[in-house]
């Protein structure tokens, strides 16, 4: 861009955002006349202007009858920008700060919401994602006939899910590149932590093979102890899940356990 026409734009903004007397209005000791506009632009959606004006209005009627409405729309004002994480911050500290306010359950619901906005993708980072599982089970526990249950369930819903996936990646990474003891105590910690996975079944399979890879290269004490592992963990994926794709290949490896065994046993 030339400077001209970067000049020109500079001075394009600035006639813009003064056009409406918003500068002189922040130099004003008028309050009540901020508070008017600072609800007029929240109803434009201008969410920057009225933020500043919330912003500068929250210590002046700080203890009085209004100062709960101006930190309630302040909070949204941060949400309605995108800032989930300052708008969080502020839908809590709003219940904290009025907790019998006629917006404390929306506050409180918005403060998890906002965490499950921050969620990133299953591969990266999960503290927003436990954070957010927190916030909705704090919200339930404290409005357990709340109408938003059914929404926070949806959302723990996929946000476990995604812890879900990590884990299995996890697991799964530890088999391929020929972890097997990792892969078996993942599996066992996978398994009390997501109990009605579908992705259990594999992770069994990897587990029983694990084991009796573990066997082949084992120390002679070692061999039984890790084949009759593998053969219990056999048993059980049968017990289980007596259709699973996965039990001819989990029967190959058995079967191939009980013959080493066998020969262990023969010696």
């Amino acid at each position: 861009m030339k400077k001209s026409h970067l000049y020109i734009s500079l001075i394009t903004i600035i006639a813009l955002t003064s056009c409406d007397g918003y500068n002189k209005l922040l130099k004003s000791s008028n309050y009540e006349l901020k508070l008017e506009r600072a609800q007029a632009y929240y109803q434009k959606a201008n969410y920057i202007k009225a933020s500043g004006l919330y912003e500068e209005l929250i210590p002046i009627y700080k203890g009085t009858d209004k100062a709960e409405e101006i930190y309630y729309y302040y909070s949204y004002c941060n949400y309605y920008q995108g800032d989930y994480s300052l708008s969080q911050y502020h839908f809590k500290n709003y219940f904290r700060s009025f907790p019998g306010g006629k917006h404390a359950e929306e506050s409180l619901f918005m403060n998890a919401y906002c965490y499950y906005l921050n969620s990133p993708a299953y591969r990266l980072d999960q503290t927003d994602t436990k954070n957010a599982m927190a916030e909705l089970q704090n919200f339930i526990d404290q409005y357990p006939q709340s109408t938003r249950i059914d929404s926070c369930n949806k959302i723990y819903d996929i946000l476990r899910g995604k812890l879900e996936q990590k884990e299995y990646d996890i697991t799964n990474q530890y088999f391929h590149i020929g972890d097997y003891k990792a892969t078996i105590a993942n599996t066992k910690n996978f398994m009390k932590e997501f109990p009605e996975s579908a992705k259990i079944e594999e992770l069994m399979y990897q587990s029983i093979y694990s084991y009796y890879l573990l066997a082949i290269n084992s120390l002679e004490s070692k061999k039984l102890e890790r084949l009759n592992l593998a053969m219990e963990s056999y048993l059980k994926l049968v017990d289980l899940y007596p259709k699973s794709n996965f039990l001819l290949k989990a029967e190959s490896v058995y079967e191939s356990c009980l013959k080493m065994k066998n020969n262990i046993n023969n010696k």
